[in-house]
């Protein structure tokens, strides 16, 4: 079925749509992982953008019902340039095709993914569509122009969790306290996390509060928890003006990590501001400088927005650093026991080489560590 793709300055690209008809818009961007797509598809940081896959063939392992990052789909649609109906691997339980139409989210092929992608590395991020109904190259793009701007949008209240939850390692259950049967509690701040955080949490014996991104600092500290875990999430950090004062009054309440979002959020409430950056961080091959053992870190990534660094108080020690562009990564602030990463240290679906990080919290929660960089090695 013929589809139309185009970006608000009117470049277009012609393909087909796999999974049936429709129209859909959001801000176009790409992944430059070559694996990982069911994690991609599923991960709430997607929520309002249409991916792109750099990699050229997709969906040759199929799907399954074990690597969701939540409980559904979160992309607005999805782009490659060939796809893979002949899945094969042991674990596959049906089609990414067939997977995608259930959900009701738009996936086409044939499409220039690399010319596409050298588009918006030169232009940056920007607003698209992907239609098999409008096929008016004209037509479409006044619905692309109509349609909402990403930056400045809360996407964070579309993605969290609507009501308080327990995980541990039986996974979720419908509870509102900690058992206190753990080794530690900590109190997660869901702005659009991924499961895979709580799995990790659970296999260290730490018991899990999620609380919705909304929730007053006062309910999570009523809890008595030994740490606060700030998510990942979609969106605009800007527009979290709430969700940052709610912070602030954490600040040397209780040990904080903080990941992607949760990192940019620490930094807000810390007194810097964040920017957008051209064409985002997306992909599981990003290089990062650990400062304190100047070991290179192969990171997952999925951002669009960085933390002015000059921005950040004096007390503040820079730990990690991106070796593409020199942009923040890691801060770790001794005096509060706050630390947080903008990079996904989860594995989900890969490198492991962050992983320690979960390490860390747990030394931060016990207070073991006589130097800052014991905590990062």
């Amino acid at each position: 079925m013929k589809a139309l793709v185009m970006l608000e300055d009117g470049t277009c690209f012609w393909g087909r749509s796999f999974t049936g008809r429709g129209e859909t818009f959001g801000e176009i961007v790409f992944n430059t992982g070559i694996t990982g797509y069911q994690e991609i598809l599923t991960d709430p940081s997607y929520r309002g953008q249409i991916v792109t896959m750099t990699y050229p063939l997709i969906g040759n392992y199929g799907v399954n019902s074990e690597d969701w990052e939540s409980e559904k789909i979160q992309v607005a649609g999805f782009i490659v340039r060939e796809y893979q109906p002949r899945y094969s691997n042991w674990r596959a339980e049906k089609s990414l095709g067939d997977w995608l139409k259930e959900h009701g989210i738009l996936g086409v092929e044939g499409i220039d993914t690399r010319a596409l992608t050298r588009h918006l590395r030169i232009y940056g991020a920007m607003k698209g569509g992907i239609t098999t109904e409008t096929l008016d190259p004209k037509e479409f793009l006044e619905k692309i122009k109509a349609s909402p701007d990403y930056v400045g949008r809360d996407f964070v209240k579309e993605v969290t969790s609507p009501e308080v939850y327990y995980y541990g390692n039986k996974g979720k259950e419908n509870r509102k306290s900690f058992k206190g049967t753990g080794k530690f509690k900590v109190a997660v701040y869901d702005f659009g996390l991924k499961l895979n955080q709580l799995r990790l949490f659970a296999e260290r014996g730490v018991e899990c509060l999620v609380f919705p991104a909304y929730t007053p600092a006062e309910e999570l500290l009523k809890h008595n928890p030994d740490g606060v875990f700030l998510s990942n999430g979609p969106g605009d950090p800007a527009a979290l003006k709430t969700i940052v004062e709610n912070v602030k009054k954490l600040l040397g309440e209780k040990p904080i990590f903080g990941i992607c979002l949760g990192h940019q959020i620490l930094c807000q409430a810390l007194g810097a501001s964040t920017f957008k950056l051209k064409f985002g961080h997306r992909g599981i091959n990003n290089p990062v400088l650990n400062l304190f053992t100047k070991k290179v870190e192969i990171t997952s990534q999925n951002h669009g927005f960085c933390v002015k660094k000059e921005e950040l108080p004096k007390d503040t020690l820079v730990t990690h650093i991106n070796l593409n562009d020199e942009t923040l990564e890691g801060i770790f602030v001794p005096e509060i026991k706050a630390f947080s990463v903008q990079y996904h240290p989860e594995n989900a679906p890969g490198p492991h080489d962050s992983v320690y990080l979960f390490d860390s919290f747990l030394k931060l929660m016990e207070g073991k560590f006589e130097r800052p960089e014991d905590l990062y090695s």
